[in-house]
C-alpha cells in the first residue's frame, strides 16, 4: 500500500510541477505575447495590402475616366473650333491636326516609328575606315 501512495504522490507531483512550469515560466509568457503580436501584425499587414490594392484599382479607374473625359473635351473643342471658325487657316487651328486622326491611327504611327535617341549615321568612333575618307 505504501508503494501505491508513493506512486500517486509522484504522479500528483509531476502534474503540479508541469503546471507550475507551464504557467510560471516568464519565457513562455513572453513567447505567447510575441506570438499574438505577430499574428496581429500579420492581420494588419494583410489589411493594408488589401487597402493598397483597392486604392490603386480606384486610382486607375479615375485616371481612365479622366483620360476619357479629356479626349471627349479635346474632340469637342476641335469640332467647335472647326465649326465656329471655318475660315481659319489650317496652320492656325491648334486642333486641326487631330480632327482626321483616329485613335488607332495615332497608336499605329507611334508604334511604327523608332525612338529618336540615336543618330542616323556612325558618330566617328566606330565608323569603318573606308567611311572616314
Amino acid at each position: 500500500m505504501t508503494w501505491e501512495y508513493a506512486l500517486i504522490g509522484l504522479i500528483v507531483g509531476f502534474i503540479i510541477g508541469a503546471l507550475a512550469a507551464r504557467f510560471g515560466s516568464s519565457k513562455l509568457r513572453q513567447q505567447n505575447a510575441l506570438q499574438t503580436e505577430l499574428e496581429k501584425n500579420r492581420a494588419e499587414l494583410e489589411e493594408y495590402r488589401k487597402e493598397l490594392v483597392s486604392h490603386f484599382a480606384r486610382s486607375a479607374e479615375l485616371l481612365d475616366n479622366m483620360a476619357r473625359d479629356y479626349r471627349q473635351l479635346y474632340q469637342h473643342m476641335a469640332k467647335s473650333s472647326n465649326e465656329l471658325m471655318p475660315d481659319m487657316p489650317v496652320q492656325d487651328n491648334p486642333f486641326h491636326y487631330r480632327l482626321g486622326e483616329s485613335e488607332t491611327e495615332a497608336k499605329k504611327m507611334t508604334a511604327n516609328t523608332p525612338p529618336r535617341d540615336y543618330s542616323e549615321g556612325a558618330s566617328g568612333l566606330f565608323r569603318p575606315i573606308q567611311d572616314k575618307k
